[in-house]
């Protein structure tokens, strides 16, 4: 591949996903500000696309007021996001038994959706730091009467301060077993995410690259979207790992920070 980081600076939109590219839990990464400064001074049309379903776009940019960047809420866009759009396509004003946080409870409920812990038509996991065995247990319940199952997001695991913690795929995997039955996943890689994300930035594909830290989403959704992908080492996949997977990177950074187009002089 003949590409150079200069092919990267002429690019109108960037995708960027959030953990382990822009913070780790509550600290910001290294070279952050400067990429940030750089997308908006350059006028390019930038999103932030997680698969995190724990906060609402405004909780998102109040996080990263209190690491001292200032974004507004309109570039963030959350798998919590996506699953209510999608099942809101589904089932018109259905209903939901959700495991998960306030983020993704207020999509579901924008989108029309209420909560029902009796008889509803889906059960919805996402992140949460208060998943339990009564919940699993009340999900299972559920899902074996009939209601589907759904996930925010195929993450196995997700990057935090001290190292690494389960998210979405690791807390559904009991209840899929347990029912015999798969979930279907809405965020990254699936093409629904990344759709939403083009669309939001108004980009043609071939104008736009996506950074992130996992091969098994932000990579792979790139690839299967048709536009370039930008690999950062300051996540969850190290460099040893690449050679695991049958698909690359266009580029491997070691952050966000090498993204920027020098000044003149320096």
């Amino acid at each position: 591949m003949n590409r150079t980081i200069e092919t990267l600076w002429e690019k109108k939109g960037f995708i960027c996903d959030m953990d382990g590219v822009i913070y780790h839990g509550n600290k910001v990464l290294p070279g952050v500000h400067e990429f940030i400064s750089w997308l908006e001074k350059n006028n390019k049309n930038y999103i932030f696309l997680t698969n995190s379903s724990e906060r609402s776009p405004r909780e998102l940019r109040q996080k990263l007021l209190r690491m001292g960047l200032d974004v507004d809420e309109s570039h963030f866009y959350t798998s919590a996001l996506a699953t209510a759009s999608f099942l809101a396509s589904q089932c018109p004003g259905g209903s939901a038994y959700v495991i998960g946080e306030p983020g993704l409870v207020y999509a579901l409920y924008e989108a029309g959706f209420s909560m029902n812990d009796v008889n509803p038509d889906y059960v919805v996991v996402g992140e949460t730091s208060t998943y339990s065995y009564e919940k699993i247990l009340k999900a299972v319940q559920l899902v074996r009467n009939g209601a589907k199952l759904i996930g925010t997001n195929p993450d196995m695991t997700g990057p935090i301060e001290n190292g690494i913690a389960p998210a979405t795929r690791a807390l559904i995997s009991p209840i899929e077993l347990t029912c015999g039955k798969s979930a279907y996943f809405v965020g990254k890689p699936n093409p629904l995410m990344m759709r939403h994300a083009l669309k939001k930035l108004g980009t043609h594909r071939s104008d736009t690259v996506i950074v992130g830290d996992r091969m098994d989403t932000d990579i792979i959704a790139g690839i299967e979207t048709e536009i370039e992908t930008v690999l950062v080492l300051s996540g969850v996949t190290a460099m040893d790992e690449l050679s695991q997977y049958p698909y690359q990177p266009s580029f491997v950074l070691s952050g966000v920070g090498e993204i920027p187009q020098p000044e003149k002089g320096e």
